[in-house]
């Protein structure tokens, strides 16, 4: 018996590497020293003039999303949600990216859906103005059911410490800018999958009038980066803090950037829900403070800024391109940090 017997096949693997180096090598950027394929990626942080740089990082993944992909055997916006996630968690703290890597597992490696993996990455990279830098690839026989696979993401970026935001300047006051997610982004799927397949019977395939599109495309909708919208902001020192709303919807997310002694108050009907929050909630009979802790329920990304700064903020996004970034509410006295809604 030899090592392809027992389930691992090495020619595949090497195979997926000739394959991919193209196009982590249209990711490189002037800090990069390395080529895929190396024991460790080599990136040069003084390829750009900085005078006191701070890194930031962060590690995710995709979740219960990956079960969407495969049913419908799309698998290229996977890689795009994985580097947007991550791109937007160090974003909230004011920082640019500067490379990624990738950790692919699975039970038996298809070359064809490893491929389209990273061109999903490498997408996302090029489009961040991030390297995608190096990763890993793991042929795990018996860990995963055939056609199945896990993915995690690794991001570093760098921010002038002088221009870290950390929300200790958030005051009563201060106002909340709702940016618009694009859908589900890559969290809620377990309910949403509960509601969908289990209660309602759907398949992927199968059209939703209320939603104008079939299942598997509205679920798959990619996970959006913020970078494009935000970067003109970041010079401006205006953000007194951003959320990233990812699991746990605002209601979880926003407090992890306010200050002690203050609150946020969110006013529901400030901004439009999109229709596949409401055809979840109403299919699956789930109540409001369930959707607001399970789905970011169209808002993304959430901006802390002074009164007199609002309308400059998104004046700014509008010109970034997004038309419907708009206040949703208000910082207030409090205990400790937590989010109350209220009705518009």
């Amino acid at each position: 018996m030899d090592y392809k017997q027992s389930g691992v096949d090495i020619d595949a693997g090497n195979e997926v590497v000739r394959r991919i180096r193209r196009l982590a090598r249209e990711t490189a950027t002037r800090g990069v020293l390395s080529d895929l394929g190396s024991f460790g990626g080599l990136f040069h942080l003084g390829a750009e003039p900085r005078r006191d740089p701070v890194l930031v990082s962060s590690a995710d993944g995709v979740g219960t999303k990956l079960r969407i992909a495969f049913m419908t055997g799309v698998h290229d916006t996977i890689g795009r949600d994985l580097v947007n996630h991550c791109v937007n968690d160090i974003l909230v703290q004011g920082a640019e990216p500067l490379f990624f890597l990738d950790y692919l597992a699975t039970g038996r490696l298809d070359p064809d859906v490893a491929v389209q993996i990273v061109e999903g990455l490498a997408r996302a990279c090029r489009e961040n103005g991030c390297a995608l830098l190096g990763g890993e690839t793991a042929e795990m026989p018996g860990f995963y059911a055939d056609g199945e696979y896990d993915v995690a993401g690794f991001i570093v970026g760098v921010v002038e410490r002088d221009r870290l935001i950390d929300g200790r300047n958030v005051a009563p006051g201060d106002v909340l800018i709702g940016v618009p997610s694009s859908g589900l982004h890559t969290n809620g799927y377990s309910l949403a999958r509960r509601i969908v397949f289990d209660r309602l019977g759907l398949d992927v395939r199968d059209r939703v009038p209320e939603l104008g599109t079939t299942v598997g495309d509205a679920l798959l909708a990619p996970h959006r980066s913020y970078l494009q919208l935000i970067r003109p902001l970041l010079s401006q020192r205006i953000i007194k803090a951003m959320a990233h709303i990812t699991g746990g919807g605002i209601t979880d997310n926003l407090p992890r950037v306010l200050a002690t002694g203050t609150e946020a108050v969110v006013r529901i009907g400030a901004w439009d829900v999109p229709p596949i929050f409401r055809w979840l909630g109403a299919a699956g009979s789930v109540p409001q403070e369930d959707m607001f802790r399970t789905f970011n329920m169209g808002i993304g990304l959430i901006l802390v800024v002074a009164p007199s700064d609002a309308d400059g903020v998104v004046r700014a996004v509008a010109d970034a391109g997004e038309l419907s970034a708009r206040v949703i509410g208000e910082i207030v006295a409090g205990g400790e940090p937590r989010v109350r809604y209220v009705p518009a």
